[in-house]
């Protein structure tokens, strides 16, 4: 049974973070209006949640806003949030959609006083667009070039002040003046299987999708600690449960619908296991170049390098070193194979590797170089 749905944008991995179509129809059913019903992220929950609160005692727009981390852990349910304690409409946009200074230009010049301005992935932004928002962010105004060369006038346009809400997933790629100008900057975490149970638990009483308790935990627990995987297998167990005629959902039967769609009980999916285990298989545990580990499991580098790896790194299955990828004690034990002694995690220069931060000769490995050679 394939793990991968099919939505407007092209395949969809059934634990991949992010949305597709029928994802955002059902999020939109889903998702909670105020912070008090935001299930996790207490801390940032509750800095916002003062920020906001300030704004409406002085009476003035709210600080502008940015939201950081992995996708599908809640960055734009928290700005539809900001707008509703707010009161004030909210206008989406994203920075792709941004590709030059008159696309920002004409979205600012429509804003209402007080209104919030999402920006999905705003670190994708073209560069003309990113100096416009410097100075609307901070004055509040915008200079339009009109014209070309020596005949250019610059009008200054005033604009009411609003509040920007960024969303991004990879924040060191934000310029560091467009960083400086958001008044509160949160990091959104990955969920614990605890929190992941109360989103679900919500996510069943709207859906009117009767579950035991050990059923949730089932769920939560293969779900990658994030809430929009979470509430996707949740529909892909209701859906089973539909089918086979089950009217209360255990443990069993959740488990049985997961197992279906090659969803183990760790939230590998097909592409994970094969990764693991072509590392395990076909190069003793590594170390082994990206391109060659690639090429092994018959998928694109980037594939595995962007959408694999960032998981099985997270989860202690699988390591990055200069000298090429590894395979760690719990990925042979999570394929029920006994760790040889022979591992390559053992090697004192790979561990020493591996408890520094990846740096220019880890982004090298993606190439056909020394790494691919030392796997030869």
């Amino acid at each position: 049974m394939a793990v991968e749905e099919r939505g407007a944008a092209g395949p969809q991995r059934l634990v991949g973070a992010e949305g597709d179509y029928d994802d955002q129809q059902l999020e939109a059913s889903l998702r909670p209006g105020t912070l008090d019903d935001f299930v996790g992220q207490q801390r940032v929950r509750a800095q916002l949640s003062l920020v906001l609160e300030a704004s409406k005692l002085r009476g003035r727009t709210a600080d502008h806003v940015l939201l950081s981390g992995p996708p599908g852990l809640g960055k734009t349910t928290l700005a539809m949030i900001i707008a509703e304690e707010l009161g004030v409409p909210l206008r989406i946009s994203s920075g792709p959609a941004i590709q030059h200074a008159g696309d920002l230009a004409a979205i600012l010049s429509s804003l209402t006083h007080g209104e919030v301005l999402f920006l999905d992935e705003i670190h994708r932004m073209s560069r003309p667009a990113e100096e416009m928002l410097y100075m609307a962010m901070e004055d509040f105004r915008v200079d339009i070039v009109v014209g070309k060369g020596a005949g250019a006038t610059s009008i200054p346009l005033d604009l009411p002040p609003f509040t920007l809400v960024g969303a991004t997933t990879r924040a060191g790629l934000l310029p560091g003046p467009l960083r400086d100008r958001f008044g509160f900057t949160g990091h959104l975490e990955f969920y614990s299987v605890p929190e992941l149970e109360l989103v679900l638990r919500r996510s069943a009483a709207l859906l009117d999708l009767a579950m035991t308790s050990e059923a949730f935990s089932e769920v939560a627990s293969r779900s990658r600690g994030t809430p929009r995987i979470a509430n996707r297998l949740l529909r892909r167990v209701r859906d089973w449960a539909l089918v086979h005629g089950v009217e209360r959902i255990d443990a069993r039967a959740a488990g049985a619908a997961l197992d279906m769609y090659e969803v183990d009980v760790r939230g590998l999916d097909r592409l994970d296991r094969n990764v693991l285990s072509a590392l395990v298989g076909k190069f003793n545990g590594g170390p082994v170049g990206l391109s060659t580990l690639a090429i092994a499991v018959g998928e694109e580098t980037e594939t595995v390098e962007t959408v694999a790896e960032p998981f099985l790194v997270r989860e202690g299955l699988l390591g990055r070193t200069p000298r090429g990828r590894i395979a760690m004690a719990a990925a042979w034990e999570h394929l029920g194979l006994d760790v040889p002694d022979h591992a390559a995690f053992k090697d004192p220069a790979l561990r020493t590797a591996l408890s520094t931060e990846p740096g220019s000769a880890d982004r090298g490995s993606t190439g056909s170089g020394s790494d691919d050679a030392s796997s030869a």
